[in-house]
């Protein structure tokens, strides 16, 4: 059973900064492409970020380069978001996605970031 399971979410200042974490099961990690998604309150889900199979690839959303950096240690089967200079709209319920070909078939529960002073 595929399972995402992500942490590290929490609140922090504006201008902090937090470290997501989504440790994977059930798969063979290093063979997909994964992805960080979030959705704000009342709005519609936002890709993040995705790294290659490998960890050598990655692309990110304009409303986070400069700030964001997405990696992974598949020795740990563990998927990683570094989050810095965190501004309140990017508060967010923040997700791990496995990336299957062209579609987001597995999805973690979700961990919390709220950016408020």
């Amino acid at each position: 059973e595929v399972q995402l399971v992500e942490s590290g979410g929490g609140l922090v200042q504006p201008g902090g900064s937090l470290r997501l974490s989504c440790a994977a099961s059930g798969f063979t990690f290093s063979s997909y492409a994964m992805s960080w998604v979030r959705q704000a309150p009342g709005k519609g889900l936002e890709w993040v970020s995705t790294v290659n199979s490998g960890g050598g690839g990655t692309s990110l959303a304009d409303s986070v380069k400069g700030r964001f950096t997405i990696s992974r240690d598949n020795a740990k089967n563990t998927l990683y978001l570094q989050m810095n200079s965190l501004k309140p709209e990017d508060t967010a319920m923040y997700y791990c996605a496995r990336r299957d070909n062209s579609a987001w078939n597995y999805w973690g529960q979700g961990t919390q970031v709220t950016v408020s002073s």
